[in-house]
């Protein structure tokens, strides 16, 4: 049962850079540019540590408008959020 649950748990580790990768598979002539997700966010209240590439999309690491710190990643033609992650 242990075994089970073990590797259960690394094929999923295993499959999340395969989702960004396929998620985030954005021609650079389609992709916007950082700073127009920078003044998306600051739109929002956020304010924004760094935001750099991550296997083809955006990643924000940032402190959203109710001061929680937020880790994102965004699509970069839409500049959607994808992913969530706060401490």
């Amino acid at each position: 049962m242990k075994k089970t649950l073990a590797l259960a748990f690394v094929a999923s580790l295993l499959a999340m850079p395969a989702f960004a990768a396929d998620v985030c598979n954005v021609p650079a002539d389609k992709a916007q540019s950082k700073d127009a997700l920078k003044a998306q966010l600051e739109k929002d209240g956020w304010t924004v540590r760094q935001i750099k590439d991550q296997k083809g999309c955006y990643e924000a690491y940032a402190v959203n408008a109710a001061g929680k710190r937020m880790e994102n990643l965004f699509d970069p033609e839409t500049l959607k959020m994808l992913d969530v992650e706060a401490d």
